[in-house]
């Protein structure tokens, strides 16, 4: 009785805590000073209208470097707890596993459809995302979904973990070279004004940022997949 009380005082203060900020919300009609810096600079030195995908690979590229470097380290991480080894004897443990029970019929069909249509979409997000919503860190985790649907109808699917290390790892090597290229030809690393910025809304403009996008993606959706399926196992 006395933890049951614990839990509902908790849950109230949790409720008057939200309530206050709900209560004392006020919606903003104008940009803070910095926002509205980078919504000024932006055109005019990234030449993309989006402005999150223009911070994110121009302006803090850098940390984006970082954040794609700590999915890796967590991929790498369940790859080494969740990873199929070898058991005593040369079986390894899915070969002792119970036979897994298929998908159904409506599964399997939406799977078949919905699909290809979900690739084609990740990779309009991916190459969009410096004229329009999406990105890179987008893009890579509607691939991932799209796989997870694939799993999910084919449940003996087995993904070529080695070949989507070599693609995330080819990719991150590609994305550090472009931040080199800045260095050698631009005013820093992962200046996105190694290849001509072009006319500003156009598909091809924003130097380098479309190239760090499909990279960015590419990477992401490779070790979210490699993640995905370490956990089914």
């Amino acid at each position: 009785m006395m933890r049951r009380g614990s839990i509902v005082f908790a849950i109230a203060m949790l409720a008057l805590l939200f309530a206050g900020l709900a209560i004392d919300y006020t919606e903003r009609e104008s940009l803070r000073p910095l926002a509205e810096s980078y919504v000024r600079l932006l055109p005019q030195e990234v030449a993309t209208p989006n402005v999150i995908t223009g911070i994110l690979l121009a302006y803090r590229a850098f940390d984006t470097l970082g954040e794609v470097a700590v999915l890796f380290m967590v991929a790498a991480g369940v790859g080494l707890v969740l990873g199929g080894g070898v058991m005593r004897g040369g079986t390894s443990a899915a070969a002792d596993a119970e036979p897994v029970r298929p998908a159904s019929e409506l599964v399997q069909t939406g799977a078949k459809i919905l699909c290809p249509l979900i690739m084609i979409f990740a990779a309009y997000i991916i190459m969009n995302g410096h004229i329009s919503a999406g990105g890179g860190f987008q893009g890579g985790a509607v691939i991932a979904s799209g796989i997870t649907l694939l799993l999910l109808a084919q449940p003996d699917y087995r993904l070529d973990v080695n070949f989507l290390s070599i693609t995330e790892s080819l990719a991150g090597v590609l994305f550090v070279s472009v931040g080199v290229a800045g260095l050698l030809f631009a005013s820093g690393f992962l200046d996105n004004r190694v290849l001509p910025l072009g006319r500003f809304g156009a598909f091809y403009s924003a130097g380098t940022i479309p190239i760090l996008s499909v990279l960015l993606g590419v990477k992401v959706g490779c070790e979210l997949c490699v993640i995905v399926d370490r956990f089914r196992r």
